[in-house]
């Protein structure tokens, strides 16, 4: 089968396997030749799959193969596996949001805790198809903590660029862990990205950010197991919260394919949500601006998605305009206290995740959304990623937030009655 890597600019396809921008300085799109996949893949092939243990497909990432990488072959496959994560449906979130029919699909229950597996699956995977021997990524910490562990069980090496101080320790635990170099870069997420585009060039290792298409490739999958869940009948509203713009343009691909081999019949609205701290995509998309409005200093609790110039803007525009689709962004006290709703449900996430419910909740109450629309919120990282976040919400200790669902510890004394008098 062929395959091509074409620029989104100027429409010029590259032979060059390692790099991740054309000639012209665009981002490169893999294109699969989908006139060869009609017949070949089915929701037949798919549901047939489900549930395998033979490998790659007990993965929820290439159980999807032929629309993920077809050029692999299974010893070129790198798996931990990924992917198969739930979907969650409840009474207490329905309610705070306003939408009964509201599902949360939770890309924290992947191997290192976030959605990046699926794209670091397929990155790193492409990367010993490549032969390549050391990778690097710039990253707030999910990115890197992904990364080190794929890397590591393909057994190359691991390069992370993180802004100093600027990444929660659950995260820098595990990039430590995995075994990758980490340089601290005196600066934010944007310099760290900057720097890591520079070296890669320079020191021929392979970069594995979203900037990568392969990785884009990975993060579709997020949507093909989705509407799987979904019996292949799509919901009205995906809302994803976005960062560097990397699952924006993965899934507006992915229903893009979808589409085109007929195994959907119609596409969902996706709303990006951004935080308002962070919000250069909303900035741009709300004031219909020809270039990216980028935020210099970004700030927002949710680190994951503290990002002020995203790499893949022009990707996540084109997936707004093809599925009718709109940008939104949520204030931090937004965020944390649809957190603790999502964490008071027994589902639990970090806070650039529960940016889905909040921009759901905020589209809702101003209509955008009907309260009888099917709505599915994606829920992208694991509630262990940032417990400092949570405890200090609890605790009432987080500068400009008010936590309105506060779950504060009680001091008792230790004793029968003083437990009685506090259960009672």
């Amino acid at each position: 089968m062929e395959i091509k890597l074409k620029c989104i600019e100027c429409d010029k396809s590259t032979e060059d396997g390692v790099t991740c921008r054309c000639k012209c300085g665009g981002l490169l799109d893999v294109v699969l030749d989908l006139d060869s996949l009609r017949g070949k893949v089915s929701k037949e092939l798919f549901n047939s799959r489900l549930g395998s243990r033979k490998f790659p497909y007990m993965s929820g990432v290439w159980r999807f193969r032929e629309l993920i990488n077809p050029l692999l072959s299974e010893r070129e496959i790198v798996s931990r596996p990924e992917g198969n994560t739930n979907l969650y449906r409840h009474e207490r979130v329905g309610q705070y949001v306003g939408i009964k029919n509201i599902s949360l699909k939770h890309e924290g229950e992947n191997p290192t805790g976030s959605f990046k597996d699926r794209g670091m699956t397929s990155g790193i995977s492409e990367a010993k198809r490549l032969r390549m021997n050391v990778v690097a990524c710039a990253s707030t910490g999910n990115t890197a903590a992904s990364l080190a562990a794929y890397a590591s069980l393909a057994g190359m090496k691991s390069v992370v660029f993180i802004p100093e101080g600027m990444i929660a320790f659950g995260k820098l635990s595990q990039a430590m862990a995995y075994g990758a170099k980490v340089l601290q870069i005196k600066g934010n997420f944007d310099d760290a990205m900057s720097l890591v585009q520079e070296s890669s060039h320079e020191l021929k290792m392979y970069l594995l950010n979203s900037i990568n298409p392969w990785r884009i490739e990975g993060q579709k999958s997020i949507i093909f197991e989705l509407i799987q869940q979904f019996d292949w009948e799509p919901p009205d509203w995906v809302v994803v919260p976005a960062g560097n713009l990397g699952n924006t343009s993965a899934f507006g691909k992915a229903f893009y394919e979808l589409a085109e081999l007929e195994l959907i019949d119609k596409v969902p609205r996706i709303a990006s949500i951004q935080a308002t701290g962070a919000d250069p995509f909303y900035r741009t998309w709300k004031g219909n601006l020809p270039g990216l409005k980028a935020v210099k200093n970004p700030e927002t609790i949710a680190t994951a998605i503290k990002i002020g110039n995203p790499v893949s803007w022009k990707k996540a525009l084109r997936t707004i305009k093809l599925t009718n689709g709109l940008v939104e962004e949520v204030t931090d006290q937004e965020i944390m206290d649809a957190k603790a709703i999502v964490d008071g449900s027994g589902i639990g996430c970090e806070p650039a995740s529960a940016a889905s419910v909040a921009g759901a909740k905020k589209l809702r109450d101003a209509g955008v959304i009907d309260k009888n629309e099917s709505v599915a919120c994606i829920i992208t990282g694991n509630i262990l990623k940032d417990p400092d976040a949570t405890i200090n919400y609890h605790l009432s200790k987080l500068k400009e937030i008010s936590p309105r669902f506060a779950n504060k510890p009680t001091v008792i004394e230790p004793t029968i009655e003083a437990v009685r008098k506090e259960i009672s």
